[in-house]
């Protein structure tokens, strides 16, 4: 692990899941956790708006694009131009969702360490700042059940259950029929591969993932997957009123 990567990543994480359990009064690990995760996603909140906005509308501007594709089909420059154009002035940012990853990633990895490498629920003292004091204990036990110093079967089945409510409330607007039926061409076969697999495979990825990885990693996992569950709910029902220009 790079000493840029832990002094600006998992040296913060750690210390602001420290605090938390200083200064949240009764507060066990696990909401220690959970807070810990709604307080990291809060902060990603703008570049996560921006990432599902462009999901939700992605369906919607589909007719759009294809009439600026059928008419610049000669001009691959204009086209382009006229499809980013088009992107600009509807506040469409596609490629926010590859930004957001790039940006998340490490920010998993960087929990990761804090949740699994660092001894939790002991704490590493040389791992804090000056300002920042161990507590006398800390309870690991999450609700009084959950022990998340080991592994837990009911968490990891919380997180893939939540991952696949995930995937199927972000496919939901996209499995709307549309006006004409599409043709049954290699494209529309791979989206629907891509949506089988976002929709079954990845929730038993998750599954599999957050139980060889212990019931912190599992509680991170389910609290996030919520929080983008709430957080798509509430941006569908913001853009339900808004409409797309057509290409005139």
């Amino acid at each position: 692990m790079s000493q840029l990567f832990n002094n600006f990543l998992v040296v913060p994480l750690y210390n602001l899941l420290v605090l938390i359990l200083n200064h949240v009064p009764f507060v066990d690990l696990g909401f220690a956790v959970i807070l810990l995760t709604i307080i990291v996603r809060l902060i990603l909140f703008p570049l996560s708006k921006s990432s599902i906005k462009t999901q939700l509308k992605m369906k919607d501007i589909q007719k759009p694009i294809e009439e600026i594709k059928q008419k610049y089909k000669d001009d691959q420059q204009k086209m382009a131009i006229e499809t980013m154009k088009f992107y600009k002035e509807n506040d469409i940012k596609p490629f926010s969702g590859i930004l957001l990853l790039f940006i998340q990633l490490p920010i998993i990895f960087a929990l990761y360490f804090v949740f699994l490498k660092e001894g939790l629920p002991n704490i590493d003292l040389n791992l804090l700042y000056s300002f920042v004091h161990a507590p006398e204990f800390v309870n690991p036990k999450f609700l009084g059940i959950f022990d998340l110093a080991s592994k837990s079967v009911t968490l990891a089945l919380l997180a893939g259950a939540t991952q696949f409510l995930q995937a199927r409330l972000m496919l939901k607007k996209n499995n709307q029929p549309t006006e004409k039926p599409t043709e049954n061409n290699f494209q529309n076969d791979l989206m629907k591969s891509m949506q089988i697999q976002m929709q079954y495979v990845l929730p038993g990825l998750m599954i599999a993932f957050s139980y060889s990885l212990g019931s912190v990693v599992a509680l991170y996992f389910t609290t996030s997957n919520i929080f983008s569950i709430l957080q798509e709910i509430y941006l569908k029902k913001k853009l339900a009123q808004e409409t797309l220009p057509k290409v005139v």
